[in-house]
């Protein structure tokens, strides 16, 4: 890989952000990670190292997001990583959460891009955070089936309108390690691991490997990666 760019992780303060973030950090680039929240965007460029630096974004402030990717450039690598949970039954719909999720991976991750197209390198690559939900759908997950649906098919026309630039999406399943499943209750996390075939769950580590992998192999373009340790064949 040569390197003639930044790499930028929005939302590269969670666990997976920050470990794609360490990766490039730690082949000496220079990278730019954000968050809502200013001290967190400043700790997590202090944990990463190397020549990181924090950024404050809102996804959900389409109109706010150009000022703060204005210094940056040009960008090599792009991972749009940053997520919004919604748990919004049909019954009980909260069109206020709905929205914010549809506008912060959708609107958001789209205005990012166009913001930062001009200052894409030729062999730019990108990727796109999906979830296996768009796949294997529950109760209450309507909002965040759709819009990882909604993933799957903007990375096709982005692979159109950005060639030669490289565009993927990957869509995880459970991450058994990460904060939000690791405290849940043994027989939770054990209900989903007898689910795969290999009795392991996907985790933080797997994610930030098969991102990489996303980023840097040129064969990669215009796909969706489900990583799921094969739960969908079960």
């Amino acid at each position: 890989m040569s390197d003639n760019g930044s790499v930028v992780v929005i939302g590269g303060t969670s666990e997976i952000g920050m470990g794609i973030a360490k990766h490039y950090a730690d082949e000496g680039r220079e990278v730019w990670v954000s968050s809502r929240d200013t001290e967190r965007a400043s700790n997590a460029a202090k944990q990463i190292g190397g020549n990181s630096t924090g950024f404050v974004l809102d996804l959900n402030d389409a109109a706010e997001i150009e000022a703060p990717l204005s210094h940056i450039g040009p960008v090599q690598r792009l991972v749009l990583v940053a997520i919004e949970r919604d748990a919004n039954t049909l019954a009980e719909f909260n069109p206020e959460s709905a929205a914010k999720l549809f506008t912060l991976k959708l609107v958001g991750y789209t205005q990012v891009i166009h913001v930062l197209a001009s200052r894409l390198t030729d062999d730019a690559s990108m990727v796109l955070f999906g979830g296996l939900a768009k796949e294997k759908p529950y109760p209450g997950g309507t909002t965040v089936a759709t819009v990882n649906g909604g993933i799957a098919t903007l990375v096709h026309t982005l692979t159109l309108e950005l060639a030669p630039k490289r565009v993927n999406a990957i869509h995880p399943a459970i991450v058994g390690d990460s904060w939000f499943w690791a405290d849940k209750p043994t027989e939770v996390i054990e209900g989903f691991r007898s689910r795969t075939p290999t009795g392991t769950l996907v985790t933080v580590a797997d994610v930030t490997d098969a991102t990489v992998f996303l980023l840097e192999n040129p064969g990669m373009n215009g796909s969706n990666l489900n990583l799921d340790a094969g739960w969908l064949r079960t």
